[in-house]
């Protein structure tokens, strides 16, 4: 079929393909290919699927929700916003995650530095010109760092899995929503109405979100003062964010700016979640493109 996808400066025809999972090469001519199921053999986000990842999944979000409350959060922005565990660039920290593997996501098992790189190229070819949009796949889950021991070890239901606001109503929408109900804030009526501690429109960059690689990569940029540009940082903080990609929920809090991001994120977001495959990306043979933008975008060195 043929999706199209409005875009801030222009309208981009994008090919979406279907195509057997057990397609030998990540196909990325004519169009980005998406596979018709995931590497298990169920379809894409499917959490009640049974196989051998659903019974660890489903209780990685019932430790998550319960856990992710507004003043964990708080802490955690507080104590991580200071940037003082270590300096290195943006590659070495790419070199991290050979070491890490995300327990919340159903459709891949394979260190995260593969589907970094297979988001990345994916985009690339599709919009050769947006070499920020490359950069963005490529450093989008640097985040997930936090669960190694020289990021202080945080468990994988505070780096990983889907993101949401905190400080208001949880969305039924969110996946195995029933968990909230152990959350203490599910019962607290200073959190537990639709707007919360927010007000309408008052725009996301206002919003505490559920904590996790994504808003810990997002203050790394911001504060190390990366040249991208306000969609990177948008797609950055919010790429876990299905609630409101997928489900248009929340949308009563973003404002001008974030209406506008948001059909970026919408375009990222497919090749987020259909790249993840077994294919393997030639590193040594990416490797000089990616750090020509990273040079263009980043300090060489970056406080973590």
């Amino acid at each position: 079929m043929t999706i199209l996808i409005d875009q801030p400066h222009f309208g981009v025809e994008v090919q979406e393909k279907k195509v057997p999972i057990d397609e030998k090469e990540l196909s990325l001519d004519g169009g980005f290919l998406v596979p018709q199921t995931n590497s298990f053999g169920h379809t894409f986000r499917d959490y009640d699927a049974e196989g051998e990842r659903q019974e660890g999944v489903e209780n990685f979000y019932r430790i998550n929700h319960i856990n992710q409350t507004y003043d964990f959060v708080k802490k955690m922005r507080e104590e991580y916003g200071k940037l003082n565990r270590v300096e290195m660039s943006i590659w070495e920290c790419c070199e991290l995650l050979n070491d890490v593997v995300d327990e919340s996501d159903p459709d891949l098992d394979e260190p995260q530095i593969e589907h970094l790189l297979q988001t990345a190229e994916a985009i690339r070819k599709d919009y050769p010109d947006e070499d920020w949009l490359h950069l963005t796949g490529l450093i989008h889950d640097l985040g997930k760092v936090l669960n190694l021991p020289s990021f202080g070890g945080l468990p994988q239901w505070a780096v990983v899995g889907d993101t949401f606001p905190v400080g208001c109503a949880f969305d039924e929408s969110i996946v195995h929503h029933k968990y909230f109900k152990e959350n203490p804030d599910y019962s607290n009526p200073a959190f537990n109405t639709e707007y919360g501690v927010y007000s309408e429109g008052c725009g996301l960059d206002n919003v505490m979100m559920s904590w996790g690689h994504d808003d810990y990569m997002y203050l790394v940029a911001k504060e190390n003062k990366t040249t991208l540009p306000s969609a990177a940082l948008f797609i950055i903080r919010y790429h876990s964010f299905y609630a409101l990609h997928k489900s248009e929920a929340y949308k009563h809090l973003m404002n001008e700016e974030d209406v506008e991001n948001l059909k970026w994120l919408e375009t990222f977001s497919k090749y987020d979640l259909y790249s993840k495959s077994k294919v393997r990306i030639d590193v040594e043979k990416v490797k000089p493109y990616y750090l020509s933008l990273i040079e263009k975008y980043f300090p060489a060195k970056l406080k973590w």
